[in-house]
């Protein structure tokens, strides 16, 4: 009975020293990894800008070398015939409330777009975009951006709040581009292989360096009251600024 007692004793004691030399054998855990699912290092971009708009009197249609931008680090760039129409009934027109960017007015698609004066941002990784909409009809609100090379690109995402003004945002690198002729404001691209006419970019976008960000409007306004329009509020973008 008792040798039974004395090699149940060393059996214990083997095992013990076994499941230590294991688990002393494991390797440490990579630093700075969470407990939860994926991985450090995947850390949202600081904010990179906001814009809010502020307006003198009235709702109206952009006046030449107007400023309407709270923010003295950036640079507004309005695109498309419209932006340029001699008549302010057929511009981009500033509207409140809340203060935002309208239009309602336009006889073409536009585009606005904003520009750091001293740096690119780079709009890869978890970069997003946050704005505050508001559409009508059909309109939809596409992101635009301007690449370091000079090519205008139109994102997939849309945003059709009817409701009213609602914030929403989303993951910049995450998109479908398609080219964008701004000077019209129209998409362009080729045929694929099956001669689909998606028109999508295929070779991948380098969006490590961006000059511009900003919305269009495809869709011509409808005029003057309720119709087809497009209204851009609050307008943030979180990303890493990169030298010019």
């Amino acid at each position: 009975m008792i040798r039974r007692i004395a090699v149940a004793a060393l059996l214990v004691t083997a095992f013990s020293g076994l499941t230590y030399s294991l688990v002393a054998q494991q390797p440490a855990a990579p630093a700075g990894r969470g407990e939860g699912r994926g991985r450090g290092g995947n850390t949202p971009p600081p904010l990179f800008f906001k814009e809010a708009w502020q307006i003198v009197g009235p709702a109206h249609a952009f006046a030449p070398g107007e400023n309407v931008l709270t923010n003295a680090n950036l640079e507004l760039k309005l695109y498309g015939p419209s932006a340029a129409a001699a008549d302010p009934d057929k511009r981009i027109w500033i509207s409140t409330p809340p203060i935002n960017i309208w239009t309602g007015m336009t006889t073409t698609p536009s585009a606005a777009t904003l520009r750091d004066k001293e740096n690119y941002v780079d709009l890869s990784g978890l970069a997003k975009i946050r704005w505050i909409t508001r559409a009508s009809g059909f309109h939809v609100v596409h992101p635009v951006v301007k690449l370091a090379d000079g090519t205008y690109l139109i994102g997939e995402h849309a945003d059709a709040n009817t409701s009213g003004f609602l914030e929403s945002e989303f993951i910049v690198s995450t998109q479908r581009w398609m080219k964008l002729d701004i000077e019209r404001v129209v998409v362009k691209g080729t045929y694929g292989p099956g001669q689909e006419a998606s028109a999508w970019v295929r070779d991948g976008v380098d969006l490590s360096k961006v000059d511009e960000v900003g919305f269009a409007d495809l869709i011509p306004g409808s005029g003057h009251g309720a119709g087809g329009y497009v209204n851009v509020a609050s307008f943030e973008v979180y990303g890493k600024p990169v030298k010019r």
